[in-house]
């Protein structure tokens, strides 16, 4: 069977979570992350998303009201992924997590592109995102190759001019 490739402009669209607590869930996409609340079905789904999208994330608890996160060293979500169409608004993200009191569990320059990695409030994996133009991209022998550098802290912050990454950095490091 020969497989055809699929059309560059393919992508992902929305990810859907099982979650145990609506309002918290809600609580944390809106009101830390910054998505816009679209529509909300009482105690049992919402959908958020940015621009205007009819839904980037969707939150359910139609099998999960009340329960636990999966268990370490089982099969399941790993992480999804946010990406930020600037540099810039990735910063914005991070700052937003810092005024919110949110922790993150690590960063890295993947070269390809720089990432933030935390959980939300249910234990769902998550990478926020700012992809480097494709020109940029690392290679070696024609192949991509990834790194895992540490990330540019200073550097990423220095994007938001109304603010010094020297407000935010003793903030930052007491959660990484």
């Amino acid at each position: 069977m020969t497989s055809t490739p699929l059309p560059a402009e393919t992508r992902i669209g929305h990810v859907h979570l099982k979650v145990a607590d609506l309002d918290r869930s809600v609580h944390f996409y809106h009101e830390i992350l910054g998505f816009d609340l679209v529509t909300r079905f009482g105690t049992q789904a919402a959908f958020l998303s940015a621009g205007g999208y009819h839904h980037h994330i969707g939150l359910n608890t139609w099998e999960s009201q009340g329960g636990s996160p999966p268990a370490r060293g089982t099969t399941g979500l790993y992480h999804f992924a946010i990406n930020y169409p600037t540099r810039r608004d990735l910063a914005v993200a991070l700052k937003r997590l810092l005024d919110g009191g949110w922790g993150i569990d690590g960063a890295s320059d993947h070269g390809t592109h720089e990432a933030i990695y935390l959980h939300d409030v249910d234990g769902n994996g998550i990478e926020l995102a700012w992809d480097r133009d494709p020109s940029e991209w690392p290679q070696v022998n024609g192949s991509l190759t990834f790194s895992r550098k540490p990330l540019d802290f200073a550097g990423l912050l220095a994007e938001l001019e109304e603010q010094t990454a020297a407000d935010y950095l003793p903030r930052l490091f007491r959660y990484t």
